[in-house]
C-alpha cells in the first residue's frame, strides 16, 4: 500500500499512525508514504511510474466546503485539476489497461437538490467552489473512462464520519465539544445553521463500498448513502443525551441558544460566521 503525503513543517500523519506503526494492521514494510501533491504533476508521474499501482483511490482534496469559498482557486486546482493530473499521470505511465481508478466524489454535487431522494441520474447543481471543483473531477473521470477505456469510477458519497474526522468539521466539533463539557473543560461552543440536514454514515462502511466498486467486472458510478437525513440540531441533542444532558432551544436565528434543561447553563450558541454563503 502506497500513499501520498504533503510536506508540512510539522508531522501531519496522526490519523494514519495506527496503520503504519502497528504491525498487526499490515505486514511491516508493506505500507509506504511518498511526499507529493495533487498540484504537482511531475511528482505524480514519478510516484505512479515507480509504484505501478493496480488500484488508485483518489481521496486527496481541500475538502472543507465553507473554506472553499475563501480558497476557491486552490480548491479548484486541487480537487478539480488535481484529479486530471492524476488521471493523466496514469495515461503517461502507460497504465491505462492495468489500473483501476476510484474518484472520491461527493453529495455536494447535488447542492440545490433537484429531486428527493437523489440517485445516480439526479441532475447536479453544486452550490460551492468545492462542489463545482468536484463536478469537474466527476466529468473528467467519465471522460477518461469513455475516451481511453480506463476502469475509472466515481463514488458519490454522502457524509461519512469516524473518530478521525477533522476537528473543524461540524460532527467532530460537536462530539469533541460535548466531551469537553462533560469533563469540565468547556462550557459553551458555537455552530452555524442548526437546521442544515445531512445523511451521515460511518466511514468504515463507505470505505468498504469504495473497494467493492473497484472489484466489479465493469466500471460504474454509484451513490453511497444511508437513506436517512438528520439535522445538526438533532446531532447536538443526541450528543448531549449521551452525557445525560437534555438541550432545550431558546430564541431564533442567530440569537438562538441551546440550554441545559438540568443545570440552566447555555452550552450552544449560533454564530453567523459558520454559515455558508449558499446553504444546502
Amino acid at each position: 500500500v502506497h500513499g501520498i503525503v504533503r510536506r508540512s513543517s510539522s508531522f501531519n500523519t496522526g490519523r494514519i499512525e495506527h496503520l503504519y506503526k502497528n504491525p498487526q494492521a499490515h505486514i511491516e514494510g508493506n505500507m509506504k508514504l511518498h511526499y507529493g501533491d495533487l498540484t504537482d504533476s511531475t511528482c505524480l508521474v514519478k510516484i505512479i511510474n515507480e509504484v505501478k499501482p493496480t488500484e488508485i483511490y483518489n481521496l486527496g482534496a481541500q475538502s472543507h466546503v465553507k473554506i472553499s469559498f475563501d480558497l476557491a482557486e486552490y480548491t479548484a486546482d486541487v480537487d478539480g485539476v488535481g484529479t486530471l493530473r492524476l488521471l493523466d499521470a496514469v495515461k503517461t505511465c502507460g497504465l491505462i489497461n492495468s489500473v483501476k481508478f476510484y474518484q472520491a466524489s461527493t453529495s455536494e454535487l447535488y447542492g440545490k437538490v433537484q429531486e428527493i431522494p437523489q440517485k445516480e441520474t439526479t441532475p447536479f447543481y453544486p452550490r460551492s467552489p468545492y462542489g463545482a471543483a468536484k463536478l469537474y473531477a466527476y466529468w473528467i473521470v467519465v471522460n477518461f473512462r469513455e475516451a481511453y477505456n480506463l476502469f475509472a469510477v466515481n463514488g458519490i458519497l454522502f457524509n461519512h464520519e469516524s473518530p478521525r474526522r477533522g476537528a473543524n468539521f461540524v460532527t467532530r466539533k460537536i462530539s469533541r465539544s460535548v466531551a469537553k463539557i462533560y469533563l469540565g473543560q468547556l462550557e459553551c461552543f458555537s455552530l452555524g445553521n442548526l437546521d442544515a440536514k445531512r445523511d451521515w454514515g460511518h466511514a468504515k462502511d463507505y470505505v468498504e463500498a469504495m473497494w467493492l466498486m473497484l472489484q466489479n467486472d465493469e466500471p460504474e458510478d454509484f451513490v453511497i448513502a444511508t437513506g436517512e437525513v438528520h439535522s445538526v440540531r438533532e446531532f447536538v441533542e443526541k450528543s448531549f443525551l449521551h452525557i445525560g444532558k437534555t438541550i432545550v432551544w431558546e430564541g431564533k436565528n442567530e440569537n438562538e441558544v441551546g440550554r441545559c434543561k438540568e443545570t440552566g447553563k447555555i452550552h450552544v450558541t449560533v454564530d453567523l460566521k459558520y454559515y455558508r454563503p449558499t446553504e444546502v
